[in-house]
């Protein structure tokens, strides 16, 4: 990032239950285009979220930790910092607004907050006091409600957030922070760690009651959505009341030193684990592609609809693509400026140099686009006008090459009438046998470029489909030991019912890998269609650039 954010600002406010986008905010994120790894936290109001999020920025103030019954933070507050351990990174952290906050009149709202802080981060804290037990579960029954607030694909008719593995993919890992944590870390007298509490906090509960079964709904979606867990522990702070009202006054050293060691352990893991913000297919978060996503997210919200994770992706994509043509087409013409020196002495020479230059703005695009459906950015980048915007720059160099033309002709046709007319007719069976070469050279460089675009083009669908693999295969594995951990608590007939999930699972990787070849053959075909017709018409107007020189 170009200046480090001093201070916390409001990304999403809360106005009388409504959401809005602060400008201001998305100004400072549309400056970010480093990749950003996004913390967020949630939780009950007045359980010290914000204390969590200043230790994260290394600082003892900043979000405002508040010392009364009343919740300071309204909306979701965003602090941007450069990350500690990953250069030319951005550390996004997201404070929520306390969730079961009496003063607020509709409980939706908590869920909504809830919901973005899920969908923006790469790493979700679910902040709580005292202990995981039956009320704290209860408590985070808004893991439960995701299935009403989150749509994976935009069809319809698609099946439910809840039966979807690829809704895994989208998800961020999962840290449960207990504070003011006063039990031991045992079981059946026995040492575990902390995330084995976690683990065996979340263990299903026998029987088949509906008391049982709603006992069970927020470990089972936590188990499902969240295969990634965590859990740190925390003592008290200080038994000492005053301080507790003005932990950003105090000293590190009025602090408890356990409270301090534990907190130590939890900075280091988020700065080492906490994973960069990814979409499908590996496509990596910015600061300002953040923004396009939370301006998405909160349109869909305010219109009413659900939150589409295609869709926010489907709309980052044409803003992205489109930006990725614009950086292609400058690159183009500043590469031109650079190397080519008119005139020059033959046509191969300007096709060299148009080739190579149009051959690093192809790669340019290729990093920066993602989900080009049909390459109609691709055939954007390619058009007549998009590579002769750098032709028409030169209106003044063409001019002179005109005139210096126009000149040459006029002295030729004077030395013509005076040669024979067997010369002539030499001289016209030079300048046709030239002309020809010129064609066949045109020809040479456009199916040059052709190749060039379809090669590219075939790297990219085979890295995009790598990706998509590898997310695959993750997933299996994450329902695999899901599936393991509840065969080994006794619960057989739910391990059953993941088999279909996990075979169709199965399949569909065999299937990938199995048809990965033709499925790529058969994009590229497509795109050779669409994409030559653009490549002629480049080649034409290098083909009247060229022209001035005759």
């Amino acid at each position: 990032m170009t200046e480090p954010q001093t201070a916390p600002i409001c990304l999403v406010e809360n106005h009388n239950e409504q959401l809005l986008v602060n400008r201001k905010a998305m100004e400072i994120l549309d400056d970010i285009s480093e990749p950003v790894v996004v913390v967020a936290v949630v939780g009950l109001y007045r359980t010290g979220k914000s204390y969590l999020m200043n230790c994260l920025a290394g600082q003892n103030h900043g979000f405002p930790l508040g010392s009364t019954v009343q919740s300071e933070t309204k909306g979701i507050w965003m602090w941007c910092v450069p990350h500690p351990t990953k250069p030319k990174h951005t550390l996004v952290l997201l404070d929520t607004e306390g969730l079961g906050d009496v003063e607020k009149g509709d409980p939706k709202n908590d869920s909504w907050i809830f919901a973005l802080a899920l969908l923006l981060s790469s790493t979700f804290i679910y902040n709580s006091m005292s202990t995981i037990n039956h009320q704290a579960l209860e408590q985070l029954h808004y893991v439960t409600e995701l299935t009403q607030l989150i749509r994976v694909k935009s069809s319809p008719n698609c099946e439910g957030i809840k039966n979807s593995t690829e809704f895994v993919s989208f998800f961020p890992d999962f840290i449960w922070a207990v504070r003011d944590f006063m039990l031991e870390l045992k079981l059946n007298g026995k040492d575990i760690t902390q995330d084995e509490y976690l683990e065996n906090a979340l263990k299903l509960l026998p029987g088949n009651s509906p008391k049982k079964q709603a006992s069970n709904l927020p470990r089972e979606c936590i188990r499902q959505f969240f295969p990634n867990r965590k859990c740190f522990v925390f003592d008290r702070p200080t038994n000492d009341t005053e301080f507790l009202q003005k932990l950003e006054t105090v000293s590190g050293d009025q602090l408890n030193p356990k409270f301090q060691e534990q907190t130590r352990a939890f900075i280091s893991y988020v700065f080492t684990h906490a994973k960069i913000k990814t979409l499908r297919a590996g496509i990596t978060v910015t600061g300002n592609r953040l923004g396009t996503l939370v301006m998405t997210y909160v349109d869909a919200i305010r219109s009413g609809a659900v939150p589409c994770l295609d869709d926010a992706v489907t709309i980052l994509a044409q803003r992205e693509n489109s930006a990725a043509v614009h950086k292609a087409a400058e690159h183009y013409s500043e590469q031109m400026g650079r190397q080519l020196k008119l005139p020059t002495d033959t046509l191969q020479e300007l096709l060299d140099i148009h080739t190579a230059c149009e051959k690093q703005a192809l790669a340019v695009f290729m990093e920066h686009s993602f989900k080009d459906e049909n390459q109609q950015f691709q055939k954007k980048l390619l058009a007549t006008e998009v590579f002769q915007s750098y032709l028409k720059s030169q209106a003044a160099i063409e001019s002179s090459i005109l005139q210096a033309d126009t000149a040459l002709t006029a002295g030729e046709k004077a030395i013509a009438e005076e040669r024979a007319q067997k010369e002539a007719a030499e001289k016209e069976q030079e300048l046709l046998r030239q002309k020809n070469k010129e064609t066949e050279q045109q020809l040479e460089a456009r199916e040059k470029s052709h190749k060039e675009n379809l090669e590219q083009l075939r790297t990219k669908l085979v890295q995009e489909r790598e990706q998509l693999i590898k997310d695959q295969k993750m997933m299996l594995e994450k329902q695999l030991q899901e599936q393991k951990a509840l065969l080994e608590q006794g619960f057989e007939k739910k391990a059953q019912e993941m088999n279909k999930q996990i075979e169709l699972l199965k399949c569909g990787i065999e299937e990938m890998k199995r048809n990965s070849g033709s499925f790529i053959d058969t994009i590229i075909k497509g795109a050779a269609s669409v994409l030559f017709a653009p490549l002629y018409l480049v080649a034409e107007g290098v083909k009247g650039f060229i022209s001035l020189f005759k």
